[in-house]
C-alpha cells in the first residue's frame, strides 16, 4: 500500500521526527514546501485540536485544487498538522494556543521564559505544574480527519538550564528526570515527548483504520 504524507509544516525536525516513527518503506513523507504548497493559514481556533484541524483542511483545499490528480497515484494521501504549546496552570494554563506567539513571535525564547518565571515568583514547587500539549491532526482526500492529543506533564523550574531543547524546554522541569527537558537527551525526550507520544498514537489509528 503506496502512502503519501504532507505535513503542514516548514521544520525539518518535525520531518525527522515524523520519519522515525512512520518508518515503512512504502511511505513517503513530505513537507508542504516541497509538495510545492504555500497556503496561507489562520490559526484563529481557541484550542489545539482546532488549529491542527483548521491547518489540514487548509492544506488538503490547496493541494487538490494544485494537483487535482494527484492523489489517484497512491493507495492513499494524508495531511498531518500539528499544534502544541506549553499550558502553566497558575498561569490559567497561559501561554496554551498562543504559546508561538507568546509576547510576539519575534521575541526570544529567553525573554519569555524569564517572563513566566518572573510571574511565578513566589509560587511554590507543587503548584508550578505545567504541560506540553501536542494536537496532531491527519485528513484524508476523502475529507476523513483523526485528531490525537498527548501531553508531557512536568512543572515550571525557577531558572533556565539545558541546550538540547527549544522554546520553552529549559524551563520545562521533568519530575522522573529532576531535570528540564533541554537537559536530556534527544532521543529520551522523543520517548516521551508529548510529540512522540501524539506521533505513536495517529500511527496506530492509522494502521489501525487501514487493516479493516
Amino acid at each position: 500500500m503506496s502512502v503519501k504524507v504532507i505535513v503542514a509544516t516548514k521544520n525539518q525536525g518535525k520531518i525527522r521526527e515524523i520519519k522515525s516513527i512512520f518508518n515503512f518503506d512504502n511511505w513517503e513523507i513530505l513537507t508542504m514546501k516541497e509538495e510545492g504548497l504555500d497556503p496561507e493559514i489562520v490559526e484563529d481556533g481557541k484550542t489545539f485540536e482546532e488549529n491542527s484541524i483548521i491547518k489540514v483542511r487548509t492544506v488538503r483545499e490547496e493541494y487538490l485544487k494544485q494537483k487535482p490528480q494527484d492523489y489517484v497515484n497512491y493507495d492513499k494521501v494524508y495531511i498531518f498538522a500539528d499544534d502544541s504549546g506549553l499550558e502553566v496552570d497558575a498561569l490559567n494554563k497561559e501561554p496554551g494556543v498562543l504559546s508561538a506567539r507568546y509576547m510576539g513571535e519575534d521575541t526570544s525564547y529567553h525573554i519569555k521564559n524569564q517572563n513566566i518565571i518572573d510571574r511565578l515568583e513566589g509560587v511554590k514547587e507543587e503548584d508550578r505544574t505545567a504541560r506540553f500539549v501536542c494536537s496532531i491532526a491527519a485528513i484524508d482526500m476523502e475529507g476523513n480527519e483523526t485528531v490525537v492529543r498527548e501531553t508531557m506533564e512536568g512543572y515550571i523550574g525557577y531558572k533556565e538550564a539545558g541546550e538540547n531543547g527549544f522554546g520553552y524546554d529549559p524551563i520545562f522541569m521533568l519530575p522522573e528526570y529532576g531535570l528540564t527537558s533541554a537537559e536530556i537527551s534527544m532521543e529520551e525526550k522523543n520517548k516521551i515527548s508529548h510529540r512522540g507520544k501524539a506521533l505513536r498514537k495517529m500511527m496506530e489509528v492509522l494502521l489501525n483504520k487501514s487493516d479493516k
